[in-house]
């Protein structure tokens, strides 16, 4: 499991570099974003989805919303809904709700990417909390994932 901690520890273990940015509490992508003074567009959000009873990360611009009938035909899998939000306090119990990294291995789930975040050179996501981000360079985080790179948003 992860924690503002374990997450920078588990970076530091891969050697990927980071930075931590500090905010404002906010709790919506796009209050993040305005909070870091980003747009949604570099500002991704972890949204988690129920995909034939496998849980599975899919990272956003803030702005967007996931196409689930497109994660459903990529992944091939027969039925595709938002996790409840109940869900999550049980799948991020060290992550204050909503804030979840978009890093799968540390939470035992796939990731899929929308294409739109390869365009920019850094992503930015929540770290664990609402007030805390990492921004990293996308290759890095594109490495770090191993996610599957898909057209899942609008």
């Amino acid at each position: 499991m992860a924690s503002p901690d374990a997450l920078k520890s588990f970076l530091e273990q891969k050697k990927i570099h980071y930075e931590i940015l500090k905010h404002p509490e906010a709790f919506t992508a796009q209050e993040v974003a305005h909070a870091i003074h980003k747009t949604g567009k570099v500002l991704a959000k972890t949204v988690v989805v129920d995909a034939d009873g496998k849980h599975v990360m899919v990272v956003v611009p803030a702005h967007h919303k996931v196409k689930l009938d497109a994660v459903r035909r990529l992944m091939g899998y027969k039925e595709v809904r938002l996790s409840p939000e109940e869900n999550l306090r049980g799948l991020f119990p060290d992550c204050d709700l909503g804030a979840m990294p978009p890093i799968g291995s540390l939470y035992n789930m796939s990731v899929v990417v929308s294409k739109e975040l390869s365009e920019k050179p850094e992503i930015i996501f929540n770290a664990c909390t609402h007030t805390d981000c990492v921004k990293m360079s996308f290759e890095d985080f594109r490495t770090l994932v191993g996610a599957t790179m898909a057209e899942v948003s609008a």
